[in-house]
């Protein structure tokens, strides 16, 4: 980081102050007048929209960019509400940053965010665990069901699962780590989703379709949906398709269906969710993981399963066959008399 970097932030207040500086002006009115400032920081669209436009703009993720270093001393700071008002700006952080690290630009400070977010990640998880989970052994007999086989003495251990391995500390990014570094990113995104804004939720979907690099059939035309940002030639800069190994396509999927079918009441999400999710299925059928293949195709097909209304029931049917039933019964009795 640059010597004339802003001081370090100790407090709520030090953040509002540094961040105004940054933006170049005074925050908003609903911010800085708010009971709250910092939480109001969170779901503020005037301040998303400056912060997400300087991530995307041309010569972000320096060394020397001013808010990459707001981005690292407010989440370092340990203050909970400053730390989920980094973790809104995740997705255009890692979008820009893996469009971008293709091409091996010097990011230096998109990384130093996403080394400290990681850290944190690690810190939470604890030193060398995994993620696992214990699945039932067929081996053993059923506790609901007669054994036709007299049981082993000893009943055979449970499978151990692994859903994602040990975060190693890391001190710097590399083309090897880039993926495990940004997926454990994700991660703690998602643990977080429910507080985030619905535009934070927008902006990773609409990251998803650039990274898979295919396109859905609910785009009509082959266009671009992310605003692209101005490059330093005055053209525009195309976020680009990127490579989506395991361990950062699981924690996107994740985030994807959540946005897809957690409890939202925006249809302009489930559906920029749902494109997301095909043009992630067409990219896994494109590396053959089957992994990934049985996920996506999983999750189109419930997208598609919660666009189709379900049909009322129709009792007319059984209104008549009521109605035979009483004619019947009367005929019985009068028979009977």
């Amino acid at each position: 980081m640059p010597n004339d970097a802003p001081p370090p932030i100790h407090s709520a207040k030090d953040a509002l102050d540094a961040l105004a500086g940054i933006l170049g002006g005074a925050l908003p009115g609903s911010v800085a007048a708010a009971d709250d400032p910092v939480a109001a920081l969170l779901s503020d669209p005037d301040v998303a929209s400056a912060v997400t436009g300087r991530l995307r703009g041309s010569g972000s993720g320096a060394g020397n960019d001013s808010l990459c270093r707001w981005l690292y001393d407010a989440f370092r700071s340990n203050v909970p509400e400053l730390q989920l008002a980094v973790l809104r700006f995740v997705p255009t952080l890692a979008g820009v940053y893996l469009c971008r690290a293709v091409s091996r630009k010097p990011l230096a400070g998109f990384e130093a965010v996403l080394l400290a977010l990681y850290a944190h990640a690690a810190a939470q998880r604890g030193a060398g665990e995994a993620e696992t989970v214990s699945l039932p052994n067929l081996a053993n007999p059923s506790p609901y069901h007669d054994a036709k086989v007299p049981p082993k003495a000893k009943p055979a251990e449970l499978d151990v699962a692994v859903l994602t391995p040990p975060l190693e500390p890391h001190g710097t990014v590399r083309a090897t780590r880039r993926a495990r570094i940004v997926g454990a990113v994700l991660q703690l995104y998602h643990g977080k989703l429910a507080h985030m804004p619905l535009s934070s939720k927008m902006d990773f979907c609409e990251f998803c379709v650039a990274w898979a690099g295919t396109h859905s059939k609910l785009d009509g035309a082959d266009k671009q949906r992310l605003p692209p940002a101005p490059d330093a030639g005055g053209g525009a800069e195309k976020w680009r398709r990127v490579p989506l190994p395991w361990e950062l396509f699981q924690p996107a999927l994740q985030i994807v269906a959540h946005c897809l079918l957690g409890p939202t009441g925006s249809d302009e999400l489930k559906a920029q969710a749902a494109r997301a999710a095909e043009c992630l299925y067409w990219r896994a059928t494109e590396t053959v993981d089957a992994r990934a293949v049985l996920a996506t195709r999983s999750l189109v097909r419930l997208s598609q399963m919660v666009e189709e209304p379900i049909p009322e029931p129709s009792f007319s049917g059984a209104i008549e066959n009521m109605a035979e039933l009483e004619a019947m019964r009367a005929n019985i009795l009068n028979s009977k008399n």
